[in-house]
């Protein structure tokens, strides 16, 4: 009969509150979605947001299409730890989860008891035993279970989201530093060519030298100009090292020698350029998690609200008890308290912890928007970045042509005494430079291409 009356004044209490909050959902709220992503080209137009079947969406595997980078791909989606601790904390967030279902049920113990007692020689000992089974069931009538357990499945979504996250950033971080070695390796045949050149260019200064027709100024230009091929040589040695030991450790191995293939005989998708259409928020894992994180925040608002309402608690105990030794033999024993909280005054807390669950909604829905806004930039600068190293690269071939022309008209000069040491070995570096340049942009084209496939939230399939 009590407990029957603290329902009803709590459900009296309601009416008069009026907690609807209380038992929300999440709903999204209004956020800029639209117009993030500039046109590569026209600088005051922007790209629709409309396409589904998008570049993002296409699979990994469809995108890098080079075997051996599919290889390194697949090592580093086994064994990157931080993909690891991604599916570890997945694990947490369903026995979080699980715990917080459970809640809603009564907690029960059994904690038997006994003792003797003993009085002098000649009384007898007295045994008393109690073998309870207790119970303490809180009924969820303002929601704080609810809420929470709502916090903890949005929670689970964030921590999938997070490892899909980790998972499309590792597929293009491997995929980038695959290119890189690329990129080096072509370099480095270039650089290797240019030491042929360079040293052939020395050999002809001696050789002129020696018949007086160079100066030892000459012959000194020349082999400083080789050494100087050389120092970079080394340099992409270096480079070439450093980049595969990235890569070993992105696998989680420890750092040797990655095998690969050609810059050029590389393949990416190219139809892309202009009219890309994206779904920010369907393909973005990390902005999908920024959104769940929101809306723990706004599970967390609910639950601070619901403190400030009673708190019911039914305990309901059985015992088989000889009641300290008077009944002998024992016998059950069961009884049942209700008991109501209501909060009057907490010293503030109650109302700090609701601002400060506003506050960090506030930041969380803050968060989520410029994560929208960062993806659209990243969207932007990709298709920039890919069709600036497009241009560059159609220019730098025309700028090579002319120049392996320059190299080989002055050193013909030379021979014939119609041209000087200085504008060999420049023609020579300024071919060099231009062929670096060349494998650099070509590089860009391919990075662009990857920046944009994680930019579109790719790398999740």
């Amino acid at each position: 009969m009590k407990t029957r009356n603290i329902i009803i004044l709590g459900l009296a209490a309601v009416a008069f509150t009026g907690c609807k909050s209380l038992y929300g959902t999440y709903e999204r709220p209004e956020v800029v979605d639209q117009n993030v992503v500039r046109d590569p080209v026209d600088d005051k137009a922007m790209l629709a947001v409309a396409d589904s079947a998008n570049f993002g969406n296409l699979p990994w595997r469809s995108v890098f299409s080079d075997p051996q980078l599919q290889v390194l791909i697949e090592k580093t989606l086994e064994n990157n730890p931080n993909l690891l601790n991604a599916a570890l904390n997945i694990d947490m967030a369903e026995a979080q989860l699980k715990a917080a279902k459970l809640s809603f049920l009564p907690s029960v113990a059994f904690a038997p008891q006994g003792s003797i007692t003993h009085f002098g020689e000649h009384s007898k000992s007295t045994l008393a035993y109690s073998l309870p089974i207790s119970a303490s069931w809180n009924v969820d009538l303002f929601g704080n279970l609810l809420s929470q357990k709502r916090a903890a499945q949005v929670a689970l979504l964030q921590m999938r989201d997070y490892r899909l996250a980790v998972q499309t950033s590792l597929v293009c971080n491997v995929a980038n530093l695959y290119y890189t070695l690329l990129m080096l390796d072509r370099q480095q045949e270039i650089v290797a060519d240019m030491q042929g050149l360079t040293k052939d260019t020395w050999e002809m200064m001696k050789l002129q030298m020696s018949f007086g027709r160079a100066r030892s100024t000459s012959v000194q230009s020349a082999e400083a100009a080789y050494y100087s091929v050389l120092t970079q040589d080394a340099d992409i040695r270096r480079q070439i090292r450093e980049v595969e030991n990235s890569l070993s450790l992105l696998m989680g191995e420890p750092a040797h020698a990655i095998a690969r293939g050609k810059l050029d005989s590389q393949y990416l998708p190219n139809e892309f350029s202009t009219g890309v259409g994206i779904q920010m928020l369907a393909n973005r894992p990390d902005v999908h998690a920024n959104e769940m994180a929101l809306a723990q925040c706004f599970y967390g608002v609910e639950t601070a609200r619901s403190r400030f309402y009673p708190n019911i608690t039914i305990s309901p105990t059985g015992a088989f008890t000889n009641n300290n030794g008077l009944v002998n033999p024992g016998k059950i024993l069961l009884s049942l308290v209700g008991q109501l909280t209501q909060p009057i005054f907490q010293r503030g807390q109650l109302v700090a912890g609701l601002r400060v669950a506003e506050a960090q909604y506030k930041q969380a829905y803050n968060d989520w928007q410029n994560s929208i806004l960062s993806a659209g930039s990243e969207v932007s600068n990709a298709l920039v970045q890919y069709n600036s190293s497009v241009e560059k690269s159609q220019l730098e071939e025309k700028q090579i042509e002319v120049l392996q022309k320059n190299v080989e008209h002055t050193q013909m000069l030379f021979r014939q005494s119609s041209s000087t040491y200085l504008e060999v070995i420049t023609a020579q570096q300024q071919l060099l430079n231009a062929e670096i340049s060349k494998v650099q942009d070509d590089f860009s084209k391919a990075q662009a291409v990857i920046n944009l496939y994680y930019a579109l939230g790719g790398g999740v399939n």
